[in-house]
């Protein structure tokens, strides 16, 4: 297959390479937005016939396509070039090109990131904010799949003191002022936004606009712009550092039935014996409230955590804490285990909460699909823990176990008195690690 080359453009000049590889080009496809963009740049005159303007994405896809298999057949072929806005591998369309036409086949040369020019303009370092996009592409009726959307804002805003997000038509500056202003008003959280608009970046019309949701919420703004929400103490107007803890949940943090949660000690233990990796896949099989699942996802976030659980209200419970805790790197699975593992990617890691009286069949199932990893198990009862070390051993796991005994403070007559939690055994399962 022919090179294509995606270049970024809006807000700098081409570089050389950029340059030459445009000049050099067979056919250049953009949109018309882009289109006008481009007719600013130095070289437009110089390739505007080799243009072909087409607005959508999935048509542009299949030119380009068509375009390449032509090129390979030509003696003498230049690059085919696709024009992008800004940063293409930035909630641009470099992943889809990539995606369709393999990275080994395409140059990616990239501009400014509207992110980057948006926080340059206010001043305001941008390493620590969180980057979102609810851009959801022109078509509404086949608008791609956000990790994001209008709902979890004010949990977003709650966890995080500096946001910048990417819009659309729909999901505009006033939207999302209007919504993030309605949810204030029902909270009584004391913090205050404030919300720059920077709108038409790297046009001569360029604008910024600064005001408080309510402000926002009641004005128009033109396409493209950004949004960046930033999130003040409304006694000191200080910026409020923003996140929960990598590592910590507490027990009354985590929805769950009553007294059905691995405990926090518990937990912490459990956690520990994994040795979790980088980027492993983690079942947590009988997940309960996924407390363990939480807490995994958040202090390994390139990891995968698959929460198995067939309780409906276990699941209700792991639902709401996925959402609460933003822990986007869980899949829930509702079903019984082993009978539903098949279904998984194979894991490098697995916990094992509960078994419903299969511990036996869902050892048997991770011996086979498992050449390396760790499994732990926690125990409340002697034969749970017999059976455990047994099935672990057979299927040439080297087992350890530990006791944890748990013994918390509660106040009684104005002083501290220390009251014992059930013991709770944790058998360790390595293989070939």
């Amino acid at each position: 297959m022919s090179r294509l080359a995606v270049i970024g453009i809006g807000y700098r000049p081409l570089d050389q390479k950029g340059r030459q590889t445009l000049l050099g080009a067979r056919v250049i496809f953009t949109s018309q937005r882009l289109a006008l963009v481009f007719s600013r740049y130095d070289e437009y005159g110089a390739v505007k016939d080799r243009m072909q303007v087409i607005n959508s994405v999935d048509e542009t896809i299949d030119a380009i396509r068509l375009c390449l298999l032509e090129s390979d057949v030509r003696v003498e072929s230049g690059p085919v070039v696709l024009l992008a806005s800004g940063d293409p591998l930035f909630f641009g369309i470099g992943r889809r090109a990539i995606l369709e036409f393999g990275r080994e086949n395409i140059d990616i040369l990239p501009d400014l990131s509207s992110i980057q020019l948006a926080f340059s303009r206010i001043g305001i370092p941008w390493d620590d904010a969180l980057l979102i996009s609810l851009h959801g592409g022109p078509n509404p009726e086949k608008r791609r799949k956000l990790k994001y959307d209008l709902e979890d804002l004010p949990l977003l805003v709650r966890t995080h003191s500096k946001i910048c997000i990417l819009t659309d038509r729909e999901r505009n500056p006033a939207a999302i002022a209007s919504f993030l202003n309605a949810s204030a008003q029902a909270s009584t959280i004391s913090h205050k936004l404030i919300i720059y608009v920077c709108e038409k970046l790297g046009y001569p019309e360029e604008k910024i606009t600064k005001g408080t949701a309510e402000e926002i919420g009641g004005l128009a703004f033109s396409d493209p712009n950004v949004v960046i929400v930033m999130k003040y103490d409304a006694d000191t107007d200080k910026s409020i550092p923003g996140g929960l803890p990598l590592f910590g949940l507490s027990e009354d943090a985590i929805s769950h039935s009553r007294g059905l949660i691995t405990k926090d000690e518990v937990r912490a233990v459990a956690i520990h014996k994994l040795k979790l990796v980088s980027g492993c896949t983690v079942w947590d099989i009988g997940a309960g409230s996924g407390s363990v699942s939480l807490e995994i996802s958040r202090v390994c976030p390139g990891s995968e955590v698959y929460a198995v659980e067939k309780d409906a209200g276990q699941l209700a419970h792991i639902r709401k804490n996925k959402t609460t805790f933003e822990a986007a790197n869980i899949t829930i699975v509702n079903g019984m285990a082993p009978d539903i593992l098949s279904r998984l990617p194979v894991p490098q890691r697995v916990f094992i909460g509960g078994s419903k009286g299969r511990l036996k069949e869902i050892i048997a199932f991770i011996d086979k699909c498992m050449d390396a990893g760790i499994v732990v198990i926690t125990a409340t009862m002697l034969d749970t823990l017999h059976e455990g070390m047994t099935c672990l051993e057979q299927a040439g796991f080297l087992v350890s176990v530990s006791e944890v005994t748990v013994s918390r403070s509660r106040p009684v007559a104005g002083r501290l008195h220390m009251s014992g939690l059930n013991p709770i055994f944790i058998i360790s399962g390595e293989k070939n690690i």
